[in-house]
C-alpha cells in the first residue's frame, strides 16, 4: 500500500481512463498535465484518433491543451484494453443511461469492469466515476475484482469518486471543483486521495463508496426537485395569468431562505433528468416510495407538452391551426452555449409538434445536425430574415448567447419563449412566455 502511494506521489505510475467523453477526456488532460502517464481507452475509434491527433471534441477541453499533453507523450488514446495489464490505476468514466422503462442501465460499468478483470494484477487501484445508485461499487464491481481471491485494501484498491462536470461552465472545471472520494477500506481511500491530488485542488473524503454515490445523487436530486417546483409554479402562474419570471425575480431579492431556480421547457443533459431516478429505482427495491423525486419527474417530463399547448393556443389566437403551421425551434442543445443534446426537451418538443402536423425546422449554431437515432433526421437551417418571416411561430427552446433577440423580435411574427429571452422585448412580434 505504502509503495503504491509513494509511486503515485512520485508520479511514477501508469493511469488508464476508460471512457473519453465529457468526463473522461478533461480528467485525462488534467492528469497528463500533472505529469502522470495517462492512457485513455474508448471503443469509439474516431475519438481515439482525434485524441492522438490533438483534436478535442469536448467543448471544455481546448485542442491546444490536449495537443500539448499528447506531444509531451503524457497522454495517448487506444481502443485496446490490454494496456490495463501494465496500468497501476484505472478510472471508469462510462455512461450510465436509463432504460426505456427508466431503470438503471449499468451495462457499460459491467463491461468496463470485465475488461479490468481480464487484465487484473495485484496492486491496482480502480476508481468508478460514473454516476450510479448507492451500492454499485461494492455490489457490482467489488465481487468481480475479488472473485479470484484478491483482498480489497491489500491486493487491490477500490473507490468511488463521482464526476462533477458542468458542460460549458468556464468558472468551475475539473481541477478547481472539489472532488468527493469514498474508499471501500481506509487503505483504498488513501490510495484514491493520493491519485486525485495530482489533478484536483480540493478533495472531500467520505466514509464509504455508498456515501459518495449518495452525495452525487443528492446534488442532482436537489436540482431536479427544485426545478420541478419552479416548473409547477410556472404552470400555476399561467392559470392565474401572472408572469412567473416577474415573480421569481422579485422573490430572489430576499437575501436569505430562498435560492433562485428558473422554469423551462423540461430537463436535459445526462445528470439531472436521470440521476434521481437511479435513487428512485434503488428505493423501490427497499419498499420505499420516493415521492418528491417521482413528482418532480412527472412535472418536469410534462413541460414539453405544456410548451406545445402554448404554441397551439398562441397560433389559435392568430386564427391558425397547429396542423400545417410552420414552426421554427431556436436551440436544441439542453442548455445555452453547448452542443450537448442528451435528453434535451427540445427534441421532445420537435417530436410532439411534428406528430400534430406542424412543419418544423430548427436552428442551433452549436448543433448542425440531428441524427435519426435522436428521433429527427434534421439539419439546422440558416437563421435569416426569410426563415423568421417564414415561421408562423418561433419557439425559443434554448437561449444561446449568440442569438440577437432584438433582431429576432423585429423579424418574427409570433414567439413562444420558454427561457425568458425576450424579457425586455419591444419588437413587433407577439411574445408568449412560459
Amino acid at each position: 500500500m505504502s509503495a503504491l502511494i509513494k509511486r503515485i506521489e512520485d508520479q511514477d505510475i501508469r493511469l488508464a481512463i476508460i471512457g473519453l467523453g465529457y468526463v473522461g477526456l478533461p480528467l485525462a488532460v488534467e492528469f497528463a498535465e500533472a505529469g502522470i502517464q495517462t492512457t485513455g481507452i474508448d471503443l469509439d475509434t474516431q475519438k481515439v484518433d482525434q485524441v492522438n491527433a490533438g483534436h478535442s471534441y469536448v467543448q471544455d477541453t481546448p485542442s491546444p491543451r490536449l495537443a500539448r499533453a499528447v506531444s509531451q507523450h503524457h497522454l495517448r488514446a487506444t481502443a485496446d484494453f490490454s494496456v490495463l495489464r501494465h496500468t497501476d490505476c484505472v478510472c471508469i468514466c462510462v455512461p450510465t443511461p436509463l432504460s426505456k422503462t427508466k431503470d438503471p442501465d449499468i451495462s457499460y460499468i459491467v463491461a468496463a469492469c470485465e475488461q479490468i478483470v481480464r487484465h487484473f494484477h495485484p496492486g491496482m487501484l480502480v476508481v468508478l466515476e460514473s454516476t450510479t445508485y448507492p451500492g454499485t461499487t461494492t455490489e457490482v464491481i467489488l465481487p468481480r475484482l475479488s472473485a479470484g481471491g484478491a483482498q480489497v485494501g491489500q491486493d487491490f484498491f477500490l473507490a468511488f469518486s463521482p464526476e462533477r462536470v458542468d458542460p460549458g461552465n468556464h468558472t468551475w472545471q475539473t481541477r478547481n471543483t472539489p472532488k468527493v472520494i469514498g474508499g471501500v477500506t481506509p487503505a483504498c481511500a488513501r490510495a484514491a486521495l493520493a491519485l486525485y491530488q495530482n489533478a484536483v485542488d480540493t478533495l472531500v473524503p467520505v466514509s464509504s463508496p455508498a456515501a459518495a454515490e449518495m452525495v452525487k445523487l443528492l446534488e442532482n436530486t436537489f436540482r431536479a426537485v427544485n426545478i420541478g417546483l419552479v416548473n409547477e409554479v410556472a404552470l400555476i402562474c399561467d392559470r392565474l395569468d401572472l408572469n412567473v419570471w416577474e415573480i421569481i425575480e422579485a422573490a430572489a431579492t430576499k437575501p436569505f431562505g430562498f435560492m433562485k431556480f428558473t422554469p423551462g421547457p423540461g430537463l436535459g443533459g445526462h445528470c439531472i433528468p436521470i440521476d434521481p431516478l437511479y435513487l428512485s429505482w434503488k428505493m423501490r427495491g427497499l419498499d420505499y416510495e420516493t415521492r418528491f423525486i417521482d413528482l418532480a419527474d412527472k412535472v418536469n417530463s410534462s413541460m414539453p407538452h405544456h410548451v406545445v399547448q402554448k404554441v397551439m393556443e398562441a397560433l389559435n389566437d392568430e386564427g391558425k391551426a397547429l396542423k400545417g403551421s410552420r414552426v421554427l425551434v431556436l436551440g436544441v442543445a439542453y442548455k445555452a452555449d453547448i452542443s450537448d443534446v442528451r435528453e434535451s426537451p427540445a427534441l421532445d418538443i420537435i417530436e410532439l409538434l411534428r406528430a400534430k402536423g406542424a412543419r418544423v425546422a430548427y436552428n442551433d449554431p452549436h448543433v448542425p445536425h440531428l441524427p435519426m437515432e435522436l428521433g429527427a433526421d434534421m439539419q439546422s437551417v440558416e437563421l435569416d430574415e426569410e426563415r423568421l418571416t417564414w415561421a408562423d411561430c418561433v419557439v425559443v427552446a434554448t437561449s444561446h448567447s449568440g442569438y440577437d433577440w432584438e433582431w429576432i423580435g423585429q423579424q418574427a411574427q409570433l414567439v413562444v419563449d420558454t427561457r425568458n429571452a425576450f424579457k425586455e422585448h419591444q419588437g413587433p412580434a407577439r411574445v408568449v412566455r412560459l
